[in-house]
């Protein structure tokens, strides 16, 4: 346990990994791929912001492409241009 956030003591932080412990891997897992889930729309939130005139198709290559980089995006989509 690295950073601390600022608004939180290191009893709180302490419990909560208690907790998190006691759920158990699956239940940890099922919360990470929600957590993941919840970025993805996020980020897809934000695309579509930006750029109201994307299709779907373009909409989720722009989230992709945010989500795993310039480099691998352009070495699965070579012929694709931002």
């Amino acid at each position: 346990m690295n950073t601390i956030p600022a608004d939180t003591t290191i009893e709180a932080v302490r419990k909560q990994f208690e907790i998190l412990r006691r759920l158990g891997p699956e239940v940890r897992l099922k919360m990470a791929f929600g957590l993941s889930d919840n970025l993805r729309s996020i980020v897809e939130a934000g695309v579509r912001g930006r750029n109201p005139s994307y299709d779907e198709q373009k909409t989720k290559q722009e989230v992709l492409r945010l989500m795993i980089g310039d480099v691998l995006f352009k070495q699965i989509y070579p012929d694709i241009e931002k």
